[in-house]
């Protein structure tokens, strides 16, 4: 049973339409903009994407199969029917969904990383690469970060196209291979190679909750799956820009 959520007073208006890319009577995939949580938590309740959706559609049994960090825009998945929420959830969880970043980041050398390891996959070319290391998340502390340990995030990483040469800046994808919290953000970092627009890593920069000038370039470009229910192969594309 869900637990109600606190009254929220004052809560900034997210300035940024929820797009859904599709519907039918059993999910809603939307286009998850940046600025936006999945669901309520903290100070963010009514500016959330589950319940944008709920109000929107008059249906409080609505829930997410998987999140994307408040930060993070891109491909989401809600599941309507309460019947079918347990297979799409473990579609994710099981980790049977394909997902594909993008993001925006220094054109430089990489820096060999204090933790963890790093795999050439195409010798003597610095990309792709395979980023290896534990990453550990305290609740309550706002930062990830990596220690010693075995292994619990992989994310394989291609450098692409030159976006911007004041500063050099390119575009990357990032295909991770398990889902730690804020992986993709401090596997980046720790190649010296932070993501454009984030407040975290290298260092936590204190922003004004209704400041939306330098969102996070990082989108959940792409999600593929086979539906748990139909056997139909789906595949959703984010139209967010970097």
């Amino acid at each position: 049973m869900e637990r109600p959520h606190r009254f929220v007073t004052e809560e900034p208006h997210i300035p940024f339409d929820l797009d859904v890319l599709y519907e039918d009577e059993r999910i809603i995939v939307v286009d998850k903009p940046h600025f936006l949580a999945t669901m309520p938590r903290g100070m963010w309740y009514r500016e959330t994407a589950l319940i944008r959706l709920r109000e929107q559609y008059d249906e409080p049994d609505i829930t997410p199969a998987h999140r994307l960090d408040r930060m993070t825009a891109g491909v989401l998945v809600f599941v309507r029917d309460k019947a079918c929420r347990g297979a799409y959830q473990m579609l994710f969880q099981n980790r049977q969904a394909v997902k594909v970043y993008e993001c925006l980041a220094p054109c430089k050398p990489v820096v060999r990383p204090r933790y963890g390891t790093i795999a050439q996959l195409e010798s003597p070319r610095p990309f792709p690469l395979l980023r290896r290391s534990h990453i550990t998340k305290i609740r309550g502390v706002m930062a990830a970060y990596e220690e010693p340990g075995v292994v619990n995030a992989e994310t394989m990483i291609e450098r692409g196209e030159l976006i911007s040469d004041s500063p050099m800046m390119c575009r990357y994808t990032l295909h991770p291979r398990t889902g730690k919290t804020h992986q993709l953000r401090v596997h980046m970092n720790s190649l010296g190679l932070p993501i454009m627009g984030d407040d975290f890593y290298p260092r936590i920069e204190t922003r004004s909750y209704d400041d939306f000038s330098r969102p996070l370039a990082l989108v959940a470009r792409t999600l593929t799956f086979t539906d748990p229910i139909t056997g139909d192969r789906r595949e959703y594309v984010s139209r967010m820009s970097l």
